[in-house]
C-alpha cells in the first residue's frame, strides 16, 4: 500500500503529469480529457518532428495525397515529407546537359515523387516556394513536361480537378495492362515505391467491394475520396480478366511485388 502511494506520488511529479495537470487547469478539463489531449499532441509532434535530414534535404508539410482537390487547404490533413533540394554530382550533370530549365524540371520531378512516396502531394505553389521561383514558371514547366508525356503527381493537376482519370488510375491502368514496373517508372516518372502503394490501395478497394461493401462504406473504410474509390471500382470491372489483377487478389499480402 505504501509502495503504491509512493509510486503514485512520484508519477505525479513527472514531466508528462506536470503538462497534463497544466492542460487540465488552464482549459478546465478533467484529468482523463487532459491526458487524451496530451497524448494526441505528443503524437502530432513526434510525427512531424522526427525527421532525419541529410545534406541538401529539407523538411516540408505537404497535403495528404488522399485529400480531394478543391478542399480548403486549412481543412486538409498534412504529412511531413523529406525532400531533396540538392545532390551536387547528379544536379551538376543535369545542368551541364540540359541547362537551368532542365535542372529545374529535374528537381520538380524529384521532389514531387519524393513527396508522393511519403504520402504527400505538392501544389504548384508548394513547388515554387521550395525552388524559390514563381508559380507562373512552375506551371509553365509542368505544362512543358506534360507535353512530353511526363505525369507529375501535383495537387490541382487538371486530371485531379476535371473529368479525366487521376494519375493513380492512369498508372494502375498501365500495370493491369501488363506493363512492368520499369516501364511504368519510365513513362510516368513515378517511383516503384509509389506505384506499389497505388496497387495496394487499389487492391484494398477491390477486396472490400468483393466482400459486399458499398461505395460509401469503402470510402469511409479507406479514407479515399468518393471519386477515387469509384474510379478504382470502374477499373476493376474493366480489367476483371487481367492476369495482374488475379495475381494481386490471390495473394493480398504480396500484392504489387
Amino acid at each position: 500500500m505504501l509502495e503504491h502511494q509512493l509510486s503514485s506520488r512520484l508519477q505525479s511529479k513527472s514531466v508528462k503529469q506536470s503538462i497534463v495537470s497544466s492542460i487540465a487547469r488552464d482549459f478546465n478539463l478533467t484529468p482523463i480529457l487532459a491526458e487524451a489531449y496530451f497524448t494526441q499532441i505528443s503524437d502530432y509532434f513526434l510525427r512531424h518532428a522526427e525527421v532525419n535530414l541529410n545534406a541538401g534535404q529539407m523538411h516540408y508539410l505537404a497535403v495528404d495525397e488522399n485529400e480531394p482537390a478543391g478542399k480548403p487547404l486549412a481543412l486538409c490533413k498534412k504529412v511531413s515529407v523529406k525532400l531533396t533540394l540538392h545532390t551536387p554530382a547528379e544536379d551538376l550533370a543535369v545542368y551541364k546537359k540540359s541547362g537551368l530549365r532542365g535542372l529545374r524540371h529535374h528537381k520538380i520531378i524529384r521532389i514531387t515523387n519524393e513527396a508522393i512516396d511519403q504520402g504527400g502531394i505538392l501544389s504548384s505553389e508548394d513547388i515554387a516556394f521550395i525552388l524559390t521561383t514563381s508559380v507562373v514558371t512552375i506551371k509553365r514547366d509542368i505544362s512543358q513536361m506534360r507535353r512530353k508525356g511526363i505525369i507529375l503527381p501535383s495537387r490541382g493537376w487538371r486530371h485531379e480537378m476535371g473529368r479525366g482519370q487521376t494519375h493513380k488510375t492512369q498508372i494502375l491502368e498501365l500495370y493491369l495492362s501488363g506493363y512492368q514496373f520499369s516501364d511504368i517508372e519510365r513513362r510516368t516518372h513515378h517511383s516503384e515505391t509509389a506505384i506499389k502503394r497505388y496497387i495496394q490501395d487499389f487492391a484494398r478497394v477491390v477486396l472490400l467491394h468483393k466482400k459486399g461493401f458499398s461505395l460509401d462504406q469503402i470510402r469511409i473504410s479507406t479514407g479515399f475520396s468518393h471519386r477515387l474509390a469509384g474510379e478504382y471500382l470502374k477499373l476493376f470491372k474493366q480489367h476483371r480478366s487481367s492476369s495482374q489483377l488475379k495475381r494481386i487478389l490471390q495473394n493480398p499480402k504480396k500484392r504489387g511485388r
